[in-house]
């Protein structure tokens, strides 16, 4: 088997192939074996599980994931790493290797049909700069019991973030809505190729079962949620007045009191069921997404 986390493994397969780390898609590929056996092991994979992996890079993640996992499909955006991915995973025969882009694919098609039978779990070194849609993605799929990935470490620290800290935020509450994450472990930038300018940090976001508490319409809870933080130095009153102008300042500083809440609270200060206590009253009174 290839060590694709050896640097002069990694150079040999660039000058073979004439491949060129490319920044616009965000390629930083591991050059330390330590960090996807570790990711592999706290993601807890195992023989019962069919991973979804996002951007397999030269493969160092997912050579690990095929040794611990019953299937791995990888998907591949960069079609120049075809022929990379073919020779540094040639010893797997539980690898698919799919080339698209994961943002225009059906998953619950795919985890239907290719890892069927398995626990659907996700995995990824994500790229810095389509981090939120993907996770936003695997979150809103449902599909996957965790979601296991590499981030920028201040956006593992706003997923992790408890209200009223300055990391708090409103894709803090998104994930959070969704899954329980726990951050894992840190990766400094020497453990790359090209080597970043920041550390990443590795977490897994556990979907959840049951939800936290009950909200009788989700779109409306996350219209709150937006506007709770789109003006985070301004009070909420300020807030759902800027989203919602069909109620004047009057009416849903009172609806927050009904709530029992202060109309000079700020919307950086709640928790998920705050939020939706608050969107369930405004559905109570009529404003339907």
């Amino acid at each position: 088997m290839i060590n694709v986390c050896d640097v002069h493994e990694i150079r040999a397969l660039l000058e073979k192939y004439g491949f060129h780390f490319s920044k616009a898609k965000g390629q930083n590929f591991l050059a330390q074996s330590w960090v996807p056996s570790q990711i592999a092991l706290r993601a807890g994979i195992d023989r019962s599980c069919g991973v979804l992996e996002v951007g397999p890079g030269f493969g160092s993640l997912t050579q690990q994931l095929c040794l611990c996992a019953g299937k791995v499909v990888a998907v591949e955006l960069d079609e120049s790493l075809r022929p990379v991915l073919a020779e540094t995973m040639a010893d797997f025969d539980n690898l698919e290797l799919v080339f698209d882009n994961v943002m225009k694919l059906d998953l619950a098609g795919l985890v239907q049909e290719r890892l069927a039978g398995l626990r659907p779990v996700a995995c990824a070194n994500l790229p810095y700069y389509i981090t939120s849609p993907i996770l936003t993605l695997l979150l809103e799929s449902r599909l996957f019991e965790t979601v296991t990935v590499m981030v920028q470490k201040e956006v593992a620290q706003r997923i992790c973030a408890r209200a009223g800290t300055a990391n708090y935020s409103a894709f803090t509450v998104f994930c959070n809505y969704y899954a329980v994450p726990e951050l894992l472990f840190d990766v400094p930038p020497d453990c790359f190729v090209p080597r970043p300018k920041v550390t990443s940090s590795v977490l897994t976001l556990r979907r959840r079962e049951v939800p936290v508490c009950e909200i009788l319409d989700e779109a409306l809870f996350f219209r709150v949620v937006r506007a709770s933080f789109a003006m985070r130095r301004k009070t909420l009153t300020n807030g759902l007045s800027a989203a919602f102008p069909r109620f004047s300042k009057q009416e849903l500083a009172q609806l927050l009191t009904d709530c029992g809440f202060s109309p000079n609270l700020r919307g950086e200060t709640l928790e998920i069921p705050g939020f939706a206590a608050i969107a369930n009253e405004l559905f109570r009174r009529g404003c339907h997404v």
